[in-house]
C-alpha cells in the first residue's frame, strides 16, 4: 500500500479516529466500533478489529470486510456486533460513508434517563438542531441483521442515533467530519448534564433561534478538518508508529 492511495489514507483517517478517542474517554474496553466504506467500493468497509485495545491499533491492524461477514482483508476477526450494526448501517444508508458507534459517557447517560435528550441549551447544541434520531426500543445486544437493520430505520434521514439504554451512532461522509461531530456531541452531553446536576431549569433558545445557529456552524465546516489535521499532528508528535501501514 502506498500512503497517499485512498484506502491507506482511509486507514490512517480511521485510526486517527480510534487513536484520538481513547484521549478524549470516547472508547470503552476493546468494546465499540468505527468504520468507513471502502472508497472505490461501498460494498466493503473498513473496521477495527476485535480484541484490540484502540490506543494500540495502527493502519495495518484494521479490517476489511463485506456485508456477508467476510473477512477480505486483515489478519483479526470482527467483533459479531461490529458487523450486524455496521454492515447493515452502510448497506441501508448510503451517506453513511463513516459510522462511529460508542457508549461514550454523558451522550450515553442521556440514553439512560427518561426522555433524555440533547437539549437546546449550549452553543455546542445547536449544532445538532434537527440532526438526531432517538431509538426508543432497546432489544438486547446487537448479534442479527435484523437489529442493524433496524437501527438503521430509526437512523432514517438523520445524522445521528441516539440508542435507548445503550449508546450513540454517528454517522458522516468523511471520517474527518464524523470524529468531529462525535467529539462535540459528548461535550454537549457533558455541559448539559452538569448543568442538570444543579436542579435548575435549562435554558433552552427558541426553533428559530436553533436553526439559525444550526446553519451558521454549518459554514464553518472547515473547522472539521482543521481540528482532524492537528489530532494527526498531536499523534505523530507523541505515538511514533501509530502510521504502519504493513503489517
Amino acid at each position: 500500500m502506498l500512503p497517499n492511495d485512498p484506502v491507506s489514507q482511509a486507514r490512517l483517517d480511521l485510526t486517527t479516529a480510534l487513536r484520538t478517542a481513547v484521549r478524549h474517554g470516547l472508547n470503552e474496553g476493546v468494546c465499540n466500533h468505527f468504520s468507513m466504506a471502502v472508497p472505490g467500493r461501498d460494498d466493503l468497509f473498513l473496521v477495527n478489529p476485535q480484541g484490540m485495545h484502540w490506543s494500540e491499533i495502527t493502519p495495518a491492524d484494521l479490517v476489511i470486510a463485506d456485508g456477508a461477514g467476510n473477512i477480505v482483508e486483515g489478519r483479526y476477526p470482527v467483533e459479531p456486533t461490529a458487523f450486524f450494526i455496521h454492515a447493515r448501517l452502510h448497506a441501508g444508508n448510503p451517506r453513511a460513508k463513516v459510522v462511529l458507534h460508542t457508549h461514550m459517557p454523558y451522550a450515553t447517560a442521556l440514553t439512560s434517563i427518561r426522555d433524555g435528550r440533547i437539549e437546546m441549551c449550549t452553543q455546542n447544541a445547536f449544532r445538532y438542531w434537527n440532526r438526531i434520531a432517538y431509538d426508543e426500543a432497546y432489544s438486547g445486544v446487537a448479534l442479527s441483521a435484523e437489529e442493524g437493520d433496524r437501527m438503521c430505520q430509526a437512523l432514517g434521514d438523520k445524522d445521528i442515533l441516539f440508542l435507548r439504554n445503550h449508546g450513540v451512532i454517528v454517522t458522516g461522509p468523511t471520517v474527518a467530519q464524523a470524529y468531529d461531530e462525535l467529539y462535540y456531541l459528548e461535550r454537549t452531553a457533558m455541559v448539559q448534564v452538569l448543568a442538570m446536576q444543579t436542579g435548575r431549569p435549562l435554558q433552552n433558545i427558541d426553533a428559530a433561534l436553533a436553526e439559525h445557529t444550526a446553519s451558521q456552524i454549518a459554514g464553518e465546516s472547515q473547522q472539521a478538518v482543521l481540528h482532524f489535521e492537528s489530532l494527526k499532528r498531536l499523534l505523530d508528535r507523541d505515538e511514533p508508529g501509530w502510521r504502519r501501514l504493513a503489517a
